[in-house]
């Protein structure tokens, strides 16, 4: 199946059909349910090495048995990774130590919660999808750019975002909630914008150093990203999808909402379109107020105070 032959229906394993990922490394948050035990699944059965991150490791060693059961290579290993609390996304990092990273899929993610707060006082939403990811890319720039000094091939970072980003802009001057009325549409929206920016960021300081960079639109399925709403929360999306018809009847199955992840992380022709957006396994074009340079740049800046890099 080629390029041009992919779309809403292929699945991971369509993209990964025929391409040997043989020493490379991949890392996948968010392992133990939905898109990235699919994801980390797929990539092993190319030949990848996969870590499978998650905050149950017990969870994430379960998954790792079952790649192997299907995968008689395949060698996953497992480290604990809680997004909601800085010590633990440090000393994921300090398991990882020095090991060579090729691809890292940040994955995992919470959707439309209550309101709550991470272990260190930032809003949950945009505490876990935005600033923990944020922090465990930023440890991990080393280990990337070890990757591609020895591959001689750029290291890929994905961020799942969601076309949800487009309702909402990052409030720099309020990204916790604070002094606003929190709204879980609100903040799942600028967290998943913030994605976005952070993407664009990435690019901008890395690409020349050979880490490049992808935010993906995974499109909408059902996982366990939903157990946080209601009724009333449902009727709500329905009327922010008013505008697109089926967007929430026509749904993607788990391995199809995969197959934009692995693409972002392994497709040739994407090797000099580092920052883009992606949906359906294809560049799309992400809100304007999610590519801005000052905003990327200001949002970097300002997570970098937030989590004390």
């Amino acid at each position: 199946m080629g390029v041009n032959d992919f779309g809403p229906e292929t699945t991971a394993s369509d993209v990964l059909d025929g391409v040997d990922l043989a020493g490379r490394t991949a890392l996948v948050t968010g392992v133990t349910s939905g898109l990235g035990g699919e994801t980390a699944r797929a990539l092993a059965a190319a030949g990848a090495t996969v870590i499978l991150a998650a905050r149950d490791e017990t969870a994430a060693a379960a998954v790792a048995e079952r790649i192997r059961g299907e995968i008689p290579d395949a060698a996953p290993t497992t480290v604990a990774l809680d997004l909601a609390d800085l010590s633990s996304i440090r000393d994921a990092a300090e398991r990882l130590g020095t090991r060579p990273v090729d691809l890292q899929i940040n994955n995992a993610g919470v959707m439309y919660t209550p309101f709550a707060r991470t272990a260190d006082g930032f809003e949950l939403q945009f505490g876990t999808n935005h600033l923990g990811h944020f922090l465990l890319t930023t440890l991990l720039l080393p280990n990337l750019q070890a990757a591609a000094d020895r591959s001689g091939t750029a290291s890929r970072v994905v961020a799942v975002s969601s076309d949800a980003h487009r309702a909402h802009a990052v409030d720099l001057a309020d990204p916790n909630f604070l002094n606003r009325p929190y709204d879980k549409f609100v903040a799942y929206a600028q967290s998943k914008s913030a994605n976005v920016l952070a993407t664009d960021e990435l690019r901008n300081r890395y690409d020349s150093k050979g880490i490049h960079a992808f935010a993906v639109h995974p499109g909408v399925c059902a996982t366990g990203l939903s157990r946080h709403m209601s009724r009333d929360d449902f009727a709500e999306m329905k009327r922010m999808s008013a505008g697109k018809p089926g967007l929430l009847t026509d749904l993607k199955s788990i391995p199809q909402a995969a197959a934009t992840s692995v693409w972002a992380a392994t497709a040739p022709e994407l090797a000099a379109r580092s920052g883009a957006y992606l949906a359906d396994c294809r560049i799309d074009r992400a809100a304007e107020h999610a590519v801005d340079p000052e905003t990327a740049a200001a949002l970097w800046e300002l997570s970098e105070a937030f989590v004390g890099r």
